[in-house]
């Protein structure tokens, strides 16, 4: 079991700066790869980023690269997602999650999630 808590949301100015964190409870957070994901109202969950175990693979969303950078320490049992350039389009509630498939994209892939925390981007 993975117990995973978002946050560092909140409302920015666009052009602004956020970054999230996720902290995840158990021994075993280094043993998966974490994605990021976001959701608006109405809409789709979708992967805004990727990152394996061991930080040697990254993926990003198209409507992201460039501005937003994932990353982890597994010694803290945190990964991180610094959200940079910021768009109103970019407002959506951001969740973290936990797979044990590497490169995984898909919803249903990942095993765990967190709460979500809001993301705001007044223009």
């Amino acid at each position: 079991q993975v117990r995973l808590v978002e946050s560092g949301g909140g409302l920015v100015q666009a052009g602004g700066s956020l970054r999230l964190s996720c902290a995840a409870s158990g021994r075993t957070f280094s043993t998966y790869h974490m994605g990021w994901f976001r959701q608006a109202p109405g809409k789709e969950r979708a992967i805004v980023a990727h990152i394996s175990r061991g930080s040697g693979w990254t993926y990003y969303a198209d409507s992201v690269k460039g501005r937003f950078t994932i990353s982890r320490d597994n010694a803290k049992n945190t990964v991180y997602l610094q959200m940079n350039s910021l768009k109103p389009e970019d407002t959506d509630i951001y969740y973290c999650a936990a797979s044990s498939q590497i490169g995984a994209s898909a919803l249903g892939q990942y095993a765990y999630w967190g709460q979500g925390t809001q993301v705001t981007v007044s223009s």
